[in-house]
C-alpha cells in the first residue's frame, strides 16, 4: 500500500462538514482524514489505481560450478516446478529451457514484485524441489546470481523460440560464448573484471 503525504491541500467546513481539496494531478480513490483540534494531524491517502503492465524479462542462471546436473530424466518435472511458482506469483511463464548446466526462464512479469525475489524463490524452492525428489546424486545448487534481459512485444515469439530450442543452439555455441553474446547484444558492461562474476565459481 502506498502513502501520499500531500503539503499542499485546502480543508474547509461547509455546512457542517470538512471539504478537502488537491491538485488535480492526483487520481486518489480513496482517502483518510483525521482532524484534531488544531486541524489536521494525520492525512493517508491510498493509490487504489489498477496497474496495467506488459514486461517481457528472460532470466538465465547456472547450475552452482557449472555442473551438468540437469538431466533429461527430470528436466521437465523441475521445469513444470518452476513454471507453477512463477504462475502462483501472478506472473505468465512464456517458456522455459535449458541445458543441463544452466536455465532460460522467459516470462511476463508482474510489477508487483521485483523480479530479484522472484529468482530467489525460483532458486530456493527448485533446490528443495530437487532434493526431496532425489533427483540428483550429486548435492544441487544453482550458482549465486544471474542474467535479466528486457524484450518488446515483437520478440516475444523470436526469444520462445529461441529458449525452446536451447539443446539445438548449444551444438554449435557454448554456454559461456551465448551468454556473452547475449551482454554484447544488450550492451551491457561487464566492468573490470576479465570475467564476469556469472562465471566465476562460487566459493
Amino acid at each position: 500500500m502506498t502513502f501520499f503525504l500531500l503539503p499542499t491541500f485546502d480543508l474547509s467546513e461547509v455546512g457542517g462538514k470538512w471539504l478537502i481539496t488537491w491538485p488535480p494531478m492526483f487520481d486518489l480513490s480513496e482517502v483518510e482524514i483525521r482532524v484534531g483540534l488544531g486541524g489536521i494531524f494525520k492525512t493517508n491517502f491510498y493509490n487504489m489505481a489498477d496497474v496495467f503492465s506488459q514486461i517481457y524479462i528472460q532470466t538465465v542462471f547456472a547450475v552452482k560450478h557449472r555442473k551438468a546436473l540437469i538431466q533429461p530424466t527430470w528436466e521437465e518435472r523441475l521445469y513444470q516446478y518452476i513454471t507453477g511458482i512463477v504462475q502462483e506469483k501472478g506472473h505468465k511463464m512464456l517458456a522455459i529451457g535449458g541445458m543441463p548446466d544452466h536455465i532460460h526462464i522467459f516470462i511476463g512479469l508482474k510489477p508487483a514484485e521485483a523480479l530479484s525475489d522472484l529468482v530467489r524463490e525460483i532458486k530456493k524452492s527448485s533446490n528443495t524441489f530437487i532434493a526431496e525428489e532425489g533427483f540428483s546424486k550429486d548435492k544441487f545448487d544453482w550458482q549465486a546470481g544471474y542474467g535479466a534481459f528486457s524484450y518488446s512485444r515483437s520478440h516475444r515469439d523470436a526469444v520462445c523460440k529461441y529458449v525452446l530450442n536451447q539443446k539445438e543452439h548449444h551444438r554449435r555455441k557454448t554456454f559461456e560464448e551465448e551468454f556473452f553474446k547475449i551482454l554484447a547484444d544488450f550492451d551491457v558492461e561487464i566492468g573490470k573484471k576479465t570475467i564476469f562474476d556469472f562465471f566465476l565459481p562460487d566459493e
